[in-house]
């Protein structure tokens, strides 16, 4: 089942147990506004080369919608309208005052330079800047794109409509970029986890992981879990995947990729068949790379107790049937990678007031609304017998609602 498929399929269910009337519910899954525009660069060797470039804006009725701009070959109309509709309901169960949006380019980010990227960036900015703005749809760094490329949209943004800041978050700390920015996504994945084991009288400290993704997302959860007295088993990337028994290193293996070295070449573990990692032995397992992961055919084989969704729509939901009969926890995206758009809320505030907080408010910050987020999602579970997945959604899916009505949209 594909994201958009599986999304839609969670908000139906979600809209079912809400009891929500048939024309607001297909009024909240329509997408306010889809855009499809053509890229044309010149490439250093001097020919020219067209990309296709797209922006979704689902729902607007909390907020500016906001979502992450992503360049990677397989980006395509579906996925993009997928993770627009997933933003909806995810920034209303995080409780910043945003609406849904998701964009992207389809192209592959590792076979353009620098000077192509920036054109690239460059050009489909100026194709959508007339949509975007700082109270209408906020951008975000995404999968093949950073704070750079934000740098270069803020600046395209700007040539437009003056000086910006609060266009674009997830910019450089010198473009006004929040402190804790990086971090955000991991830092908030280690709050939901110890969240969830606290529930079950576990901790983080004395429990076991695996993590799948070492990118951003999944360095940054390795390490603040790590810290947290956490014991990696086995973790892997797009380069090879390795374990170790006694817990992974962590420090040490941050020190070998940053100094260039390939998870398979790090000489504290030793290399695993990725195909292995999803259904290694560990107490929680993390997925922190492309969605889909788990899936019918690896899900019965899966040996965590918890599953923290740190990537997008990891859980196919054929997977998420068998986990569930296998008593396995899953903590559903919506929730467990909020971190990062709570955080980028934090930076556009900061942006607009132009009054920047110290890393440590933002951290403890971030840490309220997790905990505040976990919170209200299990007194949904609660309130209608449900799962995680399901209190999640219900919990969005019934604040933008509740939005919709209050505004008078529902007509």
């Amino acid at each position: 089942m594909n994201a958009l498929a599986a999304t839609s399929r969670n908000f139906r269910r979600a809209a079912r147990l809400l009891d929500l009337d048939p024309k607001l519910e297909k009024s909240l899954l329509i997408p306010f506004r889809e855009i499809k525009v053509e890229c044309t660069i010149p490439m250093d060797d001097g020919k020219l080369a067209s990309f296709v470039g797209f922006r979704v804006q689902h729902d607007n009725a909390r907020g500016p919608m906001k979502g992450g701009i992503r360049y990677h070959p397989e980006v395509d109309p579906d996925e993009v309208n997928a993770l627009a509709q997933l933003m909806t309901w995810k920034t209303a169960v995080a409780a910043v005052p945003y609406g849904g949006a998701k964009g992207g380019i389809g192209c592959n980010p590792g076979e353009l330079s620098r000077s192509e990227l920036e054109r690239l960036t460059r050009v489909f900015t100026q194709k959508i800047h007339d949509l975007i703005g700082t109270h209408t749809d906020v951008p975000a760094p995404d999968m093949g794109t950073n704070a750079q490329t934000m740098a270069w949209m803020l600046d395209e943004y700007s040539k437009f409509h003056g000086h910006s800041p609060a266009v674009v978050t997830g910019k450089p700390i010198d473009l006004g970029g929040s402190l804790g920015r990086d971090a955000a996504t991991g830092r908030g994945v280690m709050f939901a986890t110890e969240a969830l084991l606290a529930e079950y009288g576990k901790s983080i400290s004395g429990s076991t992981f695996v993590i799948q993704g070492f990118g951003n997302v999944g360095s940054w959860a390795a390490q603040l879990i790590h810290e947290k007295g956490g014991k990696i088993l086995a973790l892997g990337d797009v380069t090879g995947s390795i374990r170790n028994k006694a817990g992974i290193d962590i420090p040490a293996l941050m020190k070998h990729r940053n100094d260039g070295g390939a998870l398979k070449d790090f000489h504290g573990a030793e290399v695993m068949d990725s195909a292995e990692l999803l259904v290694h032995e560990c107490d929680v397992l993390i997925p922190c790379a492309l969605g889909g992961v788990l899936n019918k055919e690896n899900a019965p084989d899966v040996k965590a107790k918890f599953i923290i969704e740190a990537a997008n729509h990891p859980t196919d939901p054929e997977a998420d049937e068998i986990l569930a009969k296998k008593g396995v926890i899953v903590l559903p995206d919506i929730y467990a990678n909020s971190g990062g758009v709570i955080v980028s809320y934090f930076e556009w505030v900061q942006n607009i007031q132009g009054f920047m907080w110290d890393e440590e408010k933002v951290n403890n910050e971030l840490e309220k609304y997790m905990r505040s987020g976990f919170h209200h999602t299990k007194a949904m579970c609660k309130s209608l017998d449900c799962d995680l997945r399901m209190g999640a959604f219900t919990l969005g899916v019934n604040r933008v609602a509740r939005a919709t009505l209050l505004r008078g949209w529902e007509a």
